[in-house]
């Protein structure tokens, strides 16, 4: 068993560009964190790509690389991980993609990828649960299961009926991603229209799925259009939740080493998001459960600080995911993607760090993506990380910021999976060797 408790916590989106209207920093190097610098000054910094350089990683692809997989190998596509986060069955010949409710308008222009961001989970549900009544796939034999999870987040599985299993090998309708391979990465200079789901190779396979995600996207859309959800938000001024776009379909279930087993630990996940929670689950990690976000981020990091600690006797290793920063750096949100940086200083970092002796833990922080404000979406810039706790020893950094980790003795790692090895070696108590 290793000698010390590693406390993991990946802050989602937390990278960001220097920008000119606020004298050239970040909201990180803005935002007042006297947590985290206090463990940064007591510990190790650098910097790391998520992936690697050239990559802007979607968050299923970045999480799995700094959780110690190479996403080039284990990656099958986050439609698989959201489905099986999201509860729903899923074999291999069965096809699951992520799903966005977006707005659409005239000739498949797509007016926002988010449908305003605004989307309550009671709308969401009730669009779902018509999709899934008044919906029959007739491109071929097949039965589909849609569901919400959070906001205006959903996910689709399409379970063949016939013969013939269901291949991954086809486009996106997300006009905003695309796929290399099994990994999905952001088209940086994407046209906002509503793509059509092609084959990416001539099997019958890949034929039969591309026509099945066109037919369900064509009837969703006629359902979601005149549905009263849609018209009431019409009549508040609001955008309609009427298309659905899909990406990153995948499948057949990834063949991730159990990591409580490479490593002789035993890992709890604190995650409330979909893909988070599958890609623990389907590592081997005992999954915590969480409320959905609550919108209230103080309230959020208090409860994964009071859940941890009432599992310290239980677990050995915690992987911690914050949500916070991304989103409104996604809208572009300098002031407030800095305030949430200050939230979860003082509110998860400030309550665990008094609750604590930090000379029986490892505590690493990092992000899974850089998501830079004036890019308004993910990007392949390294993000910050700190490594602290135990018998470290301080490398002078005096401030958490990715200015301050781009001069710390941890240097640049090249890619994310090399980061769990190192804390695993070193919490195995030669972290000293960092």
């Amino acid at each position: 068993m290793p000698k010390r408790k590693l406390i993991y916590v990946v802050i989602d989106g937390l990278g960001d560009l220097p920008s000119k209207e606020f004298g050239n920093e970040t909201p990180l190097s803005i935002a007042s964190t006297p947590n985290m610098d206090s463990l940064a000054e007591k510990g190790k910094t650098g910097l790391m790509y998520t992936v690697a350089k050239g990559i802007a990683p979607e968050s299923d692809v970045g999480v799995i690389s700094i959780l110690g997989y190479n996403p080039h190998k284990y990656s099958t596509g986050r439609g698989v991980l959201e489905a099986v986060g999201a509860g729903l069955q899923m074999k291999n010949g069965d096809l699951a993609a992520r799903c966005n409710f977006a707005t659409s308008g005239k000739d498949n222009r797509i007016i926002d990828r988010r449908a305003g961001r605004d989307l309550t989970s009671e709308e969401a549900e009730a669009l779902s649960q018509a999709i899934n009544k008044n919906v029959k796939l007739e491109a071929y034999p097949a039965s589909f299961e849609f569901k919400s999870t959070v906001g205006y987040r959903a996910v689709l599985v399409i379970r063949s009926l016939g013969s013939t299993p269901l291949s991954s090998r086809i486009s996106n309708t997300d006009p905003a991603y695309k796929k290399i391979g099994d990994m999905g990465v952001v088209e940086p200079k994407a046209k906002m229209l509503l793509k059509e789901c092609e084959p990416l190779d001539k099997t019958k396979e890949a034929k039969a799925a591309a026509k099945l995600v066109n037919e369900f996207t064509q009837k969703s859309h006629l359902i979601l259009d005149d549905h009263e959800v849609n018209l009431r938000r019409a009549r508040e001024g609001k955008l309609k939740a009427n298309v659905i776009l899909t990406r990153d379909a995948g499948h057949r279930l990834p063949t991730f080493f159990n990591i409580n087993e490479k490593y002789g630990t035993h890992f709890a996940c604190l995650a409330d998001m979909p893909v988070e929670r599958g890609i623990s689950q389907l590592a081997g990690m005992s999954l915590i459960d969480l409320p959905p976000p609550s919108g209230n981020l103080e309230k959020d990091c208090k409860l994964r600080v009071d859940t941890l600690l009432s599992l310290q006797g239980v677990y050995d290793c915690f992987y911690v995911h914050i949500k916070g920063p991304d989103e409104p750096a996604h809208d572009g949100n300098f002031k407030l993607k800095a305030q949430m940086i200050e939230t979860i200083d003082q509110h998860f970092f400030g309550k665990l760090l008094s609750k604590i002796n930090l000379g029986n833990y490892v505590i690493c922080v990092t992000a899974d993506h850089s998501t830079p404000c004036k890019l308004k979406a993910h990007s392949d810039d390294p993000v910050p990380l700190l490594i602290s706790g135990g018998r470290i020893k301080g490398d002078n950094t005096a401030k958490f910021s990715e200015k301050q980790c781009k001069r710390g003795s941890l240097g640049l790692l090249e890619h994310g999976w090399q980061l769990m090895p190192k804390l695993m070696h070193g919490y195995l108590g030669t972290i000293r060797k960092l």
